[in-house]
């Protein structure tokens, strides 16, 4: 699909060095299946440990004594550590190979995972979830970097779709099981268990993940990485791709840091895990996400995005409702229109890079786990201030960003159809 059809500026110049889509894997060719069980489980694994104390916020703001502004940052830590990160970890993957960075990035993470039980105090544990999202920091940008260059490129936002439907099967089961077990013994057993099915997902990943056939190592030069990083900085494309991630993830990052304070308040004053039961509502994101491929080639990428921002907009309409079923369905709108437009952004990111791919998913994974920190925090501190319709709030101004920006883009693309015509 061309820039234009996203209201985007042209790309840089194509890379002779990218092998010729022909000798890429495809769905239904050899490795295709086990590269895309191997990235699922990835994405599992780095969704269940990141938000692995998000459904646990009220217990920890119980055993230690904060408010829900305080105990968010057990997830913002987590989220702001792999934002600073995945850009150097993206430079590693240039030189050391995405599946070397990968693997090593896992291995680390499930290793703090297993510590983070035994935290004495709210700081320990913020100082540990922000290691273990610095660890995470590998996988995003190499994921999405290794299907760039491993998968062919007519399959390559059904791939990243794949990716990003094992992030929400993980972030849901994440939550989920450490409800119930949070429930009987407590949110440090919840959060152990969790630590010891990553494990299991990592060494799957690594098992199953073919070698890559297509990575050329490059350069760690700072110079080098400093003019990638500027050119896909200069690519009005890249920047509004960049700030939609944000936005989007701020909407559910306040969303779903907020919404076990709000369950277990009157009216609906529910127990722990059936708070954590609510997750569930994230295999309506592993269809969104999957299906991502098949909505862009219905209604375009623009079009896409507005659907997603417009279902966004309309779960957080609805969940203002007091009525749990109503709630419930405003979860489901707003996680649909989440999985499916970040699926949409970032696989636009992906296919617009056409040289340092793992520093353009960088960029784009920075923004979104910045907006994931950001929303979280002000989601959060809006709730404190204004309840539930404060963190509505939040996540509508985010969204009216998204349309806005979309706009923009828009307006841009027609701008370059008249300008060609005229020509």
């Amino acid at each position: 699909m061309s820039p234009a059809s996203t209201g985007a500026s042209t790309a840089v110049g194509a890379d002779a060095s990218v092998p010729a889509s022909g000798s890429r894997v495809s769905p239904g060719g050899p490795g295709y299946r086990r590269m895309s069980l191997a990235l699922f489980l990835a994405g599992v694994a780095t969704f269940a440990l990141l938000y692995s104390t998000q459904a646990l916020l009220p217990l920890i703001s119980g055993e230690f004594g904060v408010a829900a502004s305080d105990a968010s940052w057990t997830v913002a830590a987590a989220t702001g550590g792999l934002a600073l990160f995945v850009l150097p970890m993206s430079a590693l993957s240039e030189r050391f190979g995405r599946r070397t960075v990968m693997t090593a990035s896992l291995a680390v993470a499930v290793t703090v995972g297993l510590l983070v039980p035994f935290a004495p105090s709210l700081g320990v544990l913020v100082v540990l979830r922000a290691l273990q999202g610095a660890a995470l920091a590998g996988l995003p940008a190499s994921a999405t970097a290794y299907l760039a260059e491993e998968v062919s490129p007519k399959a390559l936002v059904t791939a990243i779709g794949l990716f990003v439907a094992g992030n929400s099967v993980g972030g849901m089961s994440g939550r989920v099981i450490t409800g119930w077990v949070a429930q009987e013994w407590g949110w440090r057993v919840a959060v152990g268990v969790i630590g010891v099915i990553a494990v299991g997902c990592a060494v799957a990943f690594r098992a199953l993940l073919p070698a890559p056939r297509h990575f050329t190592a490059g350069s760690l030069r700072p110079g080098v990485l400093a003019r990638t990083v500027r050119d896909h900085l200069s690519d009005p494309l890249l920047c509004r791709l960049y700030a939609i991630g944000a936005l989007f993830m701020t909407v559910f990052g306040g969303v779903y840091t907020v919404i076990g304070y709000r369950l277990t308040e009157a009216p609906f004053s529910l127990p722990q895990g059936i708070i954590g039961s609510i997750f569930l509502v994230y295999l309506v994101g592993t269809v969104s996400a999957s299906t991502a491929g098949r909505l862009v080639g219905r209604l375009g990428r623009r079009g896409a995005l507005y659907a997603a921002g417009g279902t966004t907009t309309a779960g957080l309409l609805v969940s203002l409702a007091g009525s749990l079923p109503l709630v419930l369905l405003g979860l489901v709108l707003i996680t649909a229109g989440f999985f499916a437009g970040h699926a949409v952004a970032s696989s636009a990111v992906s296919k617009t890079a056409t040289h340092g791919r793992a520093q353009a998913s960088a960029l784009y994974q920075s923004a979104y786990y910045i907006g994931s920190s950001a929303g979280s925090t002000a989601g959060a501190l809006a709730f404190h201030a204004g309840g539930w319709a404060g963190t509505v709030g939040v996540g509508l101004l985010a969204v009216l960003g998204v349309v806005t920006i979309t706009l923009f883009g828009t307006r841009a693309a027609r701008h370059q159809r008249h300008l060609a015509t005229a020509a």
